[in-house]
């Protein structure tokens, strides 16, 4: 996924989530649902340690990293989505656990980026299988992150396809709605280094904001923690100037323990951080990407693919080096 370094233009002060909060488009609230978060059997790590129990970085990686409840990313790959959702929600359900899912399939994904090209065939295909994805989910408790990257990865993007995603988007929150409903479903924001938070306010805004839970952040990124909450605060301050509310925030925290060195595409020396939990200044911190997998065919990953798992990479990532 691709995620263009730009200065990061926030006032270093969180806004207080009290001051105007829009309500969620749920009464239910899945983390009182349930007990914990869901540890995937069947992750990328998971399945790697499995296969490898004789490898001398097996039992670091399944400590550190596979044993930690983390996101699972469907799209294409995952085959009749109702079946797959429904599939994963039902076992997290099984075990009273929350389940963290990742909806990633929007047509012309990552359309300026590349690495990560892709996606339902048409709108009305994206239509057809969100509408799947929700449905599967049912009212199982779940935490959903919507289409990483659809709102920051404007650049290249004439008015009128810019208009077409937030169609999508919106389209894609109704369906929640309607089909999920104790499902809390977060709108992604990029990062602090792609757009200002203006900018991302009012995309946000655009695409349906009010009817989702909140907006995540950081996600296959290195910001440091404090980082994005200053830059959802200053989010928060431009939603609530501008439209009249503000709206809870989760971080991608799986890789930031070192933050970013400017890169963001398989960068050296990076770190694992804080373990998905509760609080720790934003709503949830939560591990979406999995520490390990590749971003693509570029710095320490090169030759590999977005998505392969690089056990070097993973192992290397618990210390830091």
């Amino acid at each position: 996924m691709r995620h263009r370094l730009r200065a990061l233009v926030a006032s270093f002060f969180a806004l207080p989530l009290a001051l105007a909060v829009a309500p969620s488009a749920h009464a239910a609230d899945p983390t009182t649902m349930t007990s914990g978060f869901y540890v995937d059997p069947d992750s990328s790590a998971k399945r790697w340690v499995a296969a490898n129990p004789g490898d001398g970085r097996a039992s670091a990686i399944n400590a550190s990293i596979a044993d930690t409840p983390m996101a699972h990313w469907f799209g294409s790959w995952s085959g009749t989505i109702g079946t797959a959702t429904g599939s994963y929600a039902g076992a997290a359900a099984s075990r009273h656990k929350l389940p963290l899912l990742v909806a990633y399939n929007i047509y012309n994904r990552d359309y300026c980026g590349g690495h990560s090209a892709g996606g339902a065939a048409s709108p009305s295909a994206y239509a057809s299988w969100i509408a799947q994805f929700a449905g599967g989910i049912a009212d199982r408790p779940a935490v959903v992150l919507l289409e990483p990257d659809s709102l920051a990865d404007y650049g290249c993007m004439t008015q009128a396809q810019i208009a077409e995603r937030e169609g999508m988007i919106t389209g894609a929150l109704t369906q929640f709605n309607r089909r999920a409903p104790d499902t809390w479903v977060y709108l992604d924001a990029g990062n602090p280094g792609w757009a200002s938070p203006a900018t991302m306010a009012q995309r946000l805004h655009e695409a349906g904001l009010r009817q989702a839970h909140g907006f995540s952040l950081n996600i296959s990124n290195y910001y440091t923690t404090a980082e994005n909450i200053a830059y959802a605060g200053a989010v928060n301050s431009e939603l609530r100037t501008r439209y009249g509310y503000t709206k809870p925030f989760v971080v991608d925290t799986s890789r930031n323990g070192n933050g970013s060195n400017g890169q963001w595409c398989n960068p050296s020396g990076r770190r694992i951080g804080t373990p998905t939990q509760m609080g720790g200044g934003a709503e949830m911190l939560l591990w979406i990407k999995t520490p390990g997998e590749s971003d693509g065919n570029c710095g320490v990953g090169a030759g590999s693919s977005a998505g392969q798992f690089l056990p070097e990479v993973a192992y290397k990532m618990i210390y830091g080096y």
